[in-house]
């Protein structure tokens, strides 16, 4: 009995790394080595620079349930477009005058992992990358309202913050359609990525008009393949409201039709996330933007690009009235601190998994510790260091537990060999054996076991969490999300791992002794491709843990047995 329960942990051990690791070749850009997609994520296949669907962005009533207008469908109007560059101290953008989209932008504080250009957020080149972010006016009665195909005049201003500025204003202009007047300006502010955007909508006519402001994030559909566990962290739109709380939207229940946008409400905002990174509309500035009434609406637009949108109903506006309305566009990286700080529930967009509970006071914790040392790297030893020191004396029932079963394998392989013939009676024997010497064979598992959430739970902390992307730790490690260049912790994760398995009980089974030995060095391949954080919690773990069933072994006598 102890050699099959021990045979099925060592599988469900093995097979859980051999998934990681697959996961982590997926996250790195390339193809999974052993559970490759059977379909893969499909792609784009409009030309460069079309539009498609363009007209029907902003999802019809039907797909929203609720009664809104729908996008109006007639074609832009033809006039020569403009790409308005704008340049900050955190952000290098492109708004083009066609309804002043945000269709390029840059993060100059972060640059892509292998550090030969920055992150790009935002970017209109082709179909299958194409991410923007658009708004614009809807009319319940018909009327043609500027909206995001509307051709817009940028106003004069400057469009690079200089040196001591704090803030930069960039405004557009649309001519009057439908009665309306729609004047867009985005405020850049120095050291934030919330750029503040102030809708105004002029009634220019000489009857009230009743309008609804849009805000959508249109997005590419391509995701890094999963497999059965999940292990990548989610890609694609995502909603919040106070009654219905944070809601991931995933693009292929988009496109079956079978996502459930939260209900309309007067808070709440969307988003698009990924891995590390994300953007969100918000209504926010003023009380009274805040707390209009909101509808979220998703739509696939096909050619595997779809959109999140939420749409706010505005207050009657009278002729000659001008309305205004704050919003907020954030674009940037997944710092849970920041993020908090914004908008209820905006946190939430950092994946944690499914032991999110655990993660986030881990992070918190993490966080904490770099406060005070300064360093990512010497912050997980410590963190590992109080985990251990918190489960000490459940690891010592098990490393203890381990000792005694080392202790008796002697008798226990002499018995093995003697009723070799009788399996019945060995099994019999042996039973009597575990109970004269007080040994539970499981007494070794079952509190490590406990502790499995909770290491599961730091894994996707320092998988999730933008801070540790090239975050220098001592020496050679310049970057605690990517691989040690010189493999140098994976070889010293071989090591720590093995001499683990010399102060561990031999399996009376010579299959799985050998098993015991073989699985180290096989891990250590799958290692050599992790991030050099994710190995450095490991082997601090593994160090510590050999520390405390060292003298273990020692006090009961069985060191070297």
């Amino acid at each position: 009995m102890n050699d099959i329960r021990r045979t099925i942990l060592w599988v469900i051990f093995g097979f859980s790394l051999v998934l990681l690791w697959d996961q982590w070749q997926v996250f790195n850009g390339n193809k999974p080595t052993f559970l490759p997609s059977s379909k893969p994520a499909a792609v784009a296949s409009a030309p460069a620079g079309s539009t498609p669907a363009a007209g029907n962005g902003v999802p019809t009533a039907s797909t929203a349930g609720g009664t809104a207008a729908a996008v109006p469908t007639q074609a832009a109007p033809v006039a020569p477009r403009e790409q308005v560059s704008v340049t900050t101290d955190l952000f290098k953008a492109a708004i083009d005058s066609e309804g002043a989209t945000v269709n390029y932008l840059e993060l100059l504080k972060y640059e892509e992992a292998d550090r030969t250009k920055h992150v790009v957020l935002f970017e209109n080149d082709s179909p299958a990358t194409r991410y923007v972010a658009q708004t614009g006016l809807l009319s319940q009665t018909g009327e043609a309202f500027p909206n995001h195909l509307t051709p817009m005049t940028p106003r004069a201003g400057p469009r690079e913050m200089a040196e001591g500025q704090n803030t930069l204003e960039v405004s557009f202009e649309s001519a009057p359609s439908g009665g309306l007047k729609y004047v867009k300006t985005y405020v850049f502010k120095r050291g934030e990525y919330t750029v503040g955007v102030r809708h105004e909508v002029v009634n220019v006519s000489d009857q009230p008009r009743d309008a609804q402001l849009y805000m959508q994030l249109l997005r590419h559909g391509t995701v890094a393949a999963g497999t059965m566990f999940g292990t990548n962290t989610f890609t694609g739109p995502a909603a919040y409201t106070n009654e219905k709380k944070f809601h991931k939207l995933d693009f292929k229940d988009i496109a079956k039709g079978k996502v459930e946008p939260p209900p309309p409400a007067n808070d709440g905002w969307i988003a698009m996330v990924q891995h590390y990174f994300v953007s969100a509309w918000l209504l926010k500035g003023d009380p009274a933007s805040e707390q209009l009434r909101r509808e979220f609406r998703v739509k696939d637009l096909g050619d595997n690009l779809f959109t999140v949108a939420m749409v706010a109903t505005l207050p009657k506006i009278a002729p000659g009235q001008t309305l205004v309305v704050n919003s907020a566009l954030f674009a940037g990286p997944e710092e849970e601190k920041k993020l908090e700080a914004i908008a209820p529930g905006l946190d939430l967009v950092k994946d944690y998994g499914i032991f999110a509970i655990i993660s986030k006071p881990l992070y918190w914790l993490l966080n904490e510790l770099h406060g005070i040392l300064g360093n990512w790297g010497w912050s997980i030893v410590a963190l590992v260091v109080l985990l251990k020191a918190a489960f000490y004396w459940l690891n010592a029932k098990a490393y203890a537990s381990m000792a005694k079963m080392k202790a008796i394998n002697p008798k226990i392989m002499e018995m093995r060999e003697r009723l070799k013939d009788k399996p019945q009676e060995m099994q019999q024997e042996m039973m009597r054996i575990y109970k004269t010497e007080k040994v539970n064979p499981m007494g070794g598992c079952f509190p490590i076991l406990i502790q499995i959430p909770v290491f599961i739970a730091l894994y996707w902390v320092l998988l999730s969490s933008v801070e540790m992307r090239h975050a220098p730790w001592i020496g050679w490690i310049t970057d605690l999300s990517a691989p040690d260049p010189w493999y140098i912790l994976p070889v010293v994760m071989t090591l720590t791992s093995l001499f683990q398995t010399w102060l561990n009980p031999t399996p009376p089974d010579p299959m799985q002794a050998k098993l015991m030995w073989i699985m180290p060095l096989a891990f250590s391949v799958m290692f050599i491709f992790f991030p050099a954080g994710l190995v450095l919690y490991w082997i601090t773990n593994n160090v510590l843990s050999i520390a405390q069933q060292w003298f273990i072994n020692k006090r009961l006598g069985v060191l070297g047995k």
